[in-house]
């Protein structure tokens, strides 16, 4: 069980960790030198079961309040510290409204320095505190007198804090590791290590992690967990993590950063989010206010945007958009608090409900709907929602990171949600069964449209279709689609292009006259053919009449524009295809000399035709390659008849 202190300075906290563990929680020589906390202090004690106390000793200056809130997130127990000389302080009361932020629930209160004041004064103080806590999470917690001088109460709220660790349940371990760091510091002959609270999931010596939001990859060489060694760590522990990496050095890692696993890296500078503005606040925030956001142990500036309203009047809670400064890590779920402009008081806080919203229309009543299902209901719910108000479908990897789950469940709870998925493993969208049919039908009547617009084409290039018939939807789902509209017999393929199965293109009876004489001289050198100019000149036709006549031919599919004036045969592309796709399975990609040499022709042309094949979705060009990105193109030498 981690405790977190709570409470005004100079009321004992950092004495009443003393007297509970025997561990000075300040570290730092000015700590010591001014006898006040100004950051955060760690101790660790064993309780009579076997198990391991983590105390989080925070300081209570109202200008360390930062620090303050980078400790108290991720605790599960907090220690309310209160001077019985003085009773509860500004400190106090703003200590109180953070926890509440936080969610925090479990807890004691500390009435402190008992041995200073008359009995008389202990029960008004006690009484004090009572009136603080009501209408609070913590208004039912046991309270305890104490003094850290003779040590009166220590042992009786010791032995409560231990019955608590074994009452209290564990936090889950599902979900993807994640740890927010709020130290780092270099051990002689170890190297870097950082410390945190394990939010989630586990950790074992060996893994490989990344540090986010910078995306640094790093090496898990020991680890502490609890103050002791361990092999591995899991959610709910302090932990110690010795890292290693190549080019990683202490200086590039900051409180308030992530070590978690890859796949949960996405940092974001938007979160839609649930805000309840305090009820302490002088006046309403308004649209745009700035303020501090404090997640995890980050702090950052960012903008208030109100999704719901105008202005939130103070008590209320809405949903808003939280636009940042710099990138911060963030998943679904998350508490956070927000404090004023000059970082003076705090204002309130909420939950982060999307940490990957949309960049536009986060007004409109359907992304208002989502979010009002993402905070009210279970993620199935919610994904059903969600489903409803998305006709372009629903990113399940980004519903996976959102939540902390595998790929692998996001794509269990879609299907039970009868979600339609589509799109490779890793990259799954979700669509609502209706929509995919209505999907369906719209390619089949944009693919109609374009044949009565352009009826002497033989058809349309799949990514042109993509953009008439829905132009949001990822392309891997589109491809999936038209696989079902082709395997149905739907829609036929010819070469790069898609059409109706009973769409064809003729030739008038000249040009059919023209194209038997053509025919022989592009299929002479398949792959080096005469361009325009020289067909003409070889047959004595005017160049134009022979540039139309191959425009005509191309579009029944006989021949390719590869380049200006130079088109290839069928065949020809057809068996240049098939030397990419060699050259990809024996190397990964096809490269232009690679490409070249392969099929005995010169660069300059070797670079045409690669680059043909990337204008139509055969390749795609990564650096300087030509990796396969819809290899079924071009796969069969059978063509539309002419």
């Amino acid at each position: 069980m981690i405790v977190g202190t709570a409470g005004h300075i100079d009321h004992g906290k950092t004495s009443l960790v003393k007297a509970l563990t025997g561990v000075d929680a300040d570290r730092l020589p000015e700590e010591k030198a001014r006898g006040i906390t100004l950051d955060l202090g760690y101790a660790f004690s064993a309780a009579a079961s076997g198990a391991v106390l983590g105390f989080v000793d925070v300081p209570g200056h109202e200008k360390l309040v930062h620090n303050m809130l980078a400790g108290a997130t991720g605790i599960d127990y907090v220690l309310l510290v209160v001077a019985a000389d003085d009773g509860p302080m500004p400190q106090t009361r703003e200590h109180v409204q953070i926890l509440g932020l936080l969610g925090l629930t479990h807890g004691a209160v500390a009435l402190t320095k008992i041995d200073a004041v008359s009995a008389q004064r202990v029960a008004e103080a006690e009484g004090e505190v009572a009136e603080l806590l009501a209408g609070t999470s913590l208004q039912s917690v046991p309270r305890f007198r104490v003094s850290s001088v003779t040590g009166e109460g220590v042992a009786a709220l010791r032995a409560h804090l231990e019955s608590e660790s074994g009452r209290l349940p564990a936090r889950p371990t599902s979900g993807r590791f994640r740890l927010a760091i709020d130290r780092c510091f270099t051990l002689v002959g170890a190297g870097t290590v950082v410390t945190g609270t394990v939010f989630s999931g586990r950790v074992a010596v060996g893994d490989t992690l990344m540090l986010s939001p910078p995306g640094i990859a790093v090496r898990v060489r020991s680890i502490h967990a609890q103050n002791q060694p361990a092999q591995q760590g899991v959610a709910g522990e302090r932990c110690a993590l010795n890292l290693v990496g190549e080019g990683f050095q202490k200086s590039m890692v900051e409180r308030g950063h992530w070590l978690l696993d890859p796949a949960l890296h996405a940092p974001t500078q938007r979160l839609d989010v649930t805000l309840m503005l305090l009820e302490s606040e002088p006046r309403p925030l308004a649209h745009w206010a700035p303020a501090h956001l404090h997640l995890g142990a980050s702090g950052v500036m960012a903008r208030v945007a109100l999704l719901e309203s105008e202005a939130l009047a103070p008590g209320a809670t809405g949903v808003a958009q939280l636009l940042l400064d710099r990138p911060i890590g963030a998943l679904h779920g998350d508490r956070y608090v927000i404090r004023d402009q000059s970082a003076l008081r705090t204002m309130g806080g909420g939950t982060v409900l999307d940490p990957f919203p949309p960049t536009r229309g986060r007004r409109t009543p359907p992304r208002l709907t989502l979010l009002h299902a993402w905070r009210d209901a279970s993620p199935e719910q919610g994904l059903r929602v969600a489903l409803r108000s998305s006709a372009a479908g629903v990113d399940l990897h980004r519903v996976a990171q959102a939540w902390n789950l595998v790929d692998a469940e996001a794509e269990a709870l879609a299907t039970a949600a009868g979600a339609h998925l589509a799109g490779p493993s890793g990259a799954r969208l979700a669509l609502a069964a209706d929509a995919w049919i209505a999907l369906r039908e719209r390619v089949l009547a944009a693919l109609a449209e374009e044949h009565g617009r352009a009826p002497d084409m033989i058809g349309v290039g799949r990514e042109r279709l993509r953009r008439l018939a829905m132009p949001e939807l990822a392309q891997t789902a589109f491809d999936d689609l038209v696989g079902e509209l082709l395997g149905a017999g739907s829609i036929a393929q010819t070469g790069p292009w898609l059409h109706a199965p009973d769409h064809r293109v003729r030739l008038t009876a000249d040009e059919e006259k023209l194209w038997v004489r053509v025919r022989p001289l592009l299929q002479q050198t398949p792959f080096h053919p005469p361009r325009v100019r020289d067909l003409a000149h070889a047959l004595h036709v005017e160049e134009e009449r022979m540039r139309r006549l191959l425009m005509h031919v191309a579009r029944i599919g006989e021949v390719y524009p590869v380049a200006h004036d130079h088109y290839f045969t069928h065949a020809a592309v057809t068996e240049l295809a098939e030397v990419i796709r060699e050259l990809a399975l024996e190397r990964g990609a096809a490269s232009a000399s690679a490409f070249r040499d392969r099929i005995a022709t010169g660069r300059k042309l070797a670079i045409h035709i690669l680059e043909f094949f990337d204008r139509v979705g055969f390749t795609r060009r990564v650096r300087d390659t030509h990796v396969l990105r819809q290899p079924g193109l071009f796969a069969s030498p059978a063509r539309n008849p002419a």
